[in-house]
C-alpha cells in the first residue's frame, strides 16, 4: 500500500492504525461500488487513503472486546 508522502509525514498516529484504517475503506468502497471510485480509474486504495489523510472519512479505534 503506497501513500503519499506529505500527509504520512503529517500523520501523527501509527502506521499500522493507518493501513487498516484505509484497507477498510477501501473494502466499504469496493462493495458499495462508489461513483467515486471510477473517477479515480478504479484505484480503490488510493481513494480510501487520500480520503482518511484529508478527513473526508473519520475512523476510530475501538477498544477490544473482552
Amino acid at each position: 500500500m503506497i501513500f503519499p508522502l506529505e500527509e504520512l509525514a503529517k500523520f501523527k498516529g501509527g502506521m499500522y492504525e493507518i493501513t487498516v484504517a484505509a484497507s477498510r475503506r477501501a473494502y466499504q468502497l469496493a462493495m458499495i461500488k462508489d461513483p467515486v471510485v471510477e473517477e479515480n480509474d478504479g484505484k480503490v486504495v488510493s481513494l480510501a487513503a487520500r480520503q482518511l489523510f484529508t478527513s473526508e472519512v473519520q475512523y476510530r479505534i475501538d477498544s477490544p472486546r473482552r
